[in-house]
């Protein structure tokens, strides 16, 4: 096992593993920019080190001041969290080349499972079926208009390099194609530095569901699936585990072919592989090399410390899991628990938490980086804290959620609690008769 881990992270996440690491004896570097020097992570961490000011690109995104960072404070091994540098190969790569363990897949499959198209190439190579649509990058706007021929309107012009929404064009017929175009390049080198699209099928009312896995060199286990279909602005607000709309057939299908994937790729370390689901047909959308904002909805249900497992597997090579070890037990739900006004189409609210009070009982669990008189910064993702609830079935999560939800006080900023409870009261998710886009077109005013 290590003795010193650096964070390339901050907030929730960055606390999150330095709790794993106590539990295994491992010392923790934490950084930090100027304004987090306060945060919970700081405080919980062995050690911390200031990496820049406030901006991201000079803190978190600064691969020499964090590799700086990681040889000041020798340590062995750097885990990179999500966000920020989690899925930049360049990143793993110098971390490697200093000497370091980098904590996740090798840089070369981190590279290929970020540009979506040869991670759907991949996928479809090793019998994951894909989405329909182009088999690679799209450069003119006849590509596109015969493309579109085939598959049908709507279509999506994607990023390669994309994600979060970002680069990313609905397409409801071809005279709005070359704009979609050209707007979804723009994007993407403004985001990415990468101006490739795509173009693939767009489903209507499609769910999102998604596979986490554990991997090392000899073995690929698998801690069943996530629904993670309640989403705003293309990004996941509630998930949970396992999903209720699956057949016990479906999902053998479903973990078993994601599974063979993983292991014929030679993937090491947790990873997540996502799917649209849509009229009994599940489809490859894409391969995350780190670890999900929602992976506690899966440990809670199956007993599994995902983070301990993930360190383990870059220390030692191996994991000590077999499947036979996964048993799935109950329901679970996380609320992503983000500063922003839903009533302002999401926008954030920084700030300074006056008033926090944060809930507890049976089976509820909080992942998070807030404490009263903490400052929630402008510059950083609003994700604050998530509510992890956890019941012997999905009515009793449901319940147990919005007792806790009920519980949870936070004043001096406007955060989701208030939407995640009318969206758990609401018939439709109650019913589970909901889609991607659902809380775009529904009232919850």
């Amino acid at each position: 096992m290590f003795k010193k881990l650096l964070i390339a992270s901050r907030g929730e996440i960055a606390v999150r593993i330095i709790r794993a690491c106590k539990e295994l004896g491992v010392s923790t570097v934490a950084v930090h920019s100027d304004v987090d020097q306060d945060s919970m992570h700081v405080r919980l961490a062995d050690e911390s080190v200031c990496i820049g000011s406030q901006q991201p690109q000079n803190s978190y995104l600064n691969i020499a001041a964090l590799l700086s960072a990681a040889e000041l404070t020798n340590v062995e091994a750097v885990h990179p969290g999500y966000g920020f540098l989690s899925e930049n190969y360049n990143f793993a790569e110098m971390v490697t080349k200093h000497g370091i363990k980098f904590i996740g897949p090798n840089p070369q499959l981190i590279k290929s499972m970020g540009n979506k198209i040869e991670a759907k190439q991949i996928a479809s190579k090793n019998g994951l079926p894909i989405i329909p649509g182009s088999e690679g990058g799209i450069t003119t706007l006849d590509q596109a208009k015969k493309i579109c021929s085939s598959i049908g309107f709507p279509v999506l012009v994607k990023a390669s390099g994309g994600g979060g929404g970002k680069g990313m064009k609905i397409v409801a017929k071809e005279s709005e194609l070359e704009n979609a175009m050209n707007e979804a390049k723009n994007e993407a080198k403004k985001y990415f530095n990468n101006d490739e699209v795509y173009i693939e099928k767009y489903f209507n009312n499609p769910r999102h569901i998604e596979v986490q896995i554990l991997s090392d060199k000899n073995k690929t286990i698998h801690l069943g699936e996530r629904d993670c279909s309640v989403q705003r602005r293309y990004q996941k607000l509630i998930e949970e585990s396992p999903s209720p709309i699956l057949n016990a057939e479906a999902r053998k299908l479903l973990l078993s072919k994601t599974v063979k994937m993983v292991e014929k790729i030679g993937y090491e370390g947790a990873g997540t592989v996502e799917f649209i689901y849509d009229d009994g047909k599940f489809y490859f959308l894409e391969m995350n090399t780190r670890i999900q904002v929602e992976h506690p909805v899966s440990e809670v249900v199956t007993g599994i410390d995902i983070v301990k497992e993930q360190i383990s597997i870059a220390a030692k090579g191996y994991t000590t899991l077999n499947q036979t070890d996964i048993i799935s037990r109950g329901h679970a739900i996380e609320c992503r628990i983000n500063a922003e006004d839903p009533d302002k189409n999401f926008q954030p609210s920084p700030g300074t938490i006056s008033v926090c009070h944060q809930p507890s009982g049976f089976r509820t669990r909080i992942d998070g980086a807030i404490f009263q008189g903490c400052k929630i910064s402008p510059y950083y993702d609003s994700l604050i804290c998530k509510l992890i609830c956890h019941g012997r079935n999905r009515t009793e999560a449901i319940q147990r959620t919005l007792r806790s939800l009920d519980e949870f006080v936070i004043e001096g900023i406007t955060t989701t609690i208030d939407l995640h409870k009318k969206i758990l009261n609401h018939q439709k998710f109650i019913s589970s008769n909901f889609n991607v886009n659902w809380l775009n077109q529904e009232k919850f005013n």
